[in-house]
């Protein structure tokens, strides 16, 4: 799933990039609330975390843009204010859950998934014949026995497996599963579903659609 972190302290903001990113999300990070909404407009993520008190562009105005603008990206506002009427009131514009400041990392990471998912019409635990993917505790397995995917293998098995038999193309996968350095000229993709497939073993479950991309 694809993340974008909203927070002007700088420092603070790469270390949840860095830390998302080692949780198997693709991330990216702005400083302000003008960029948040340039890329939000650019660029559809699954989840949003926003820090509330942001320069230039409040976060407050960023989530009511969004909302108002019907967009379907889930909204985490971080806080450094404890009160409930602050939290009431960061509901109230729109977010779908409210984190304060300090926070416990892995508290962050589950508040993410728990709303991806609920963001998304699959369900938790994908099943297709002998392969499971469990979305929510990241990992996979076929026949019973547990796969060893890097984050981008899982993350691309995750989204063919959410795509419920659709064809997804490479520059779907390339969207959702990278994050903006990624070079779209590049062959990352198919080297990346190439391994994803030995990984997988016979017999073969992800197919190619010549001229359109990849099915499970």
């Amino acid at each position: 799933m694809r993340v974008l972190v909203v927070e002007d302290h700088v420092a603070l903001a790469n270390r949840i990039g860095e830390g998302l990113r080692d949780a198997g999300f693709a991330v990216d990070v702005v400083y302000d609330g003008g960029a948040a909404l340039q890329n939000t407009t650019s660029t559809e993520y699954d989840v949003v975390v926003l820090d509330r008190d942001l320069p230039r562009v409040h976060g407050d105005q960023v989530c009511r843009r969004l909302v108002r603008g019907g967009s379907a990206v889930r909204i985490l506002m971080l806080t450094a204010a404890a009160h409930v009427e602050d939290r009431v009131d960061g509901l109230e514009l729109g977010a779908d859950d409210y984190l304060t400041k300090p926070f416990a990392f892995s508290e962050l990471v589950a508040r993410i998934r728990a709303l991806a998912r609920r963001g998304s019409e699959s369900p938790a635990v994908v099943q297709l014949g002998d392969l499971m993917v469990d979305r929510a505790r990241h990992r996979a397995s076929r026949a019973g026995l547990p796969l060893t995917l890097t984050r981008k293998e899982f993350g691309v098995l995750e989204f063919l497996a959410g795509a419920d038999g659709a064809t997804v193309s490479a520059e779907e996968l390339l969207e959702h599963v990278w994050d903006e350095h990624a070079d779209p000229f590049s062959n990352t993709v198919a080297v990346t579903v190439g391994r994803l497939r030995r990984k997988l073993g016979d017999p073969p479950l992800i197919e190619t659609v010549v001229g359109v991309g990849y099915r499970l």
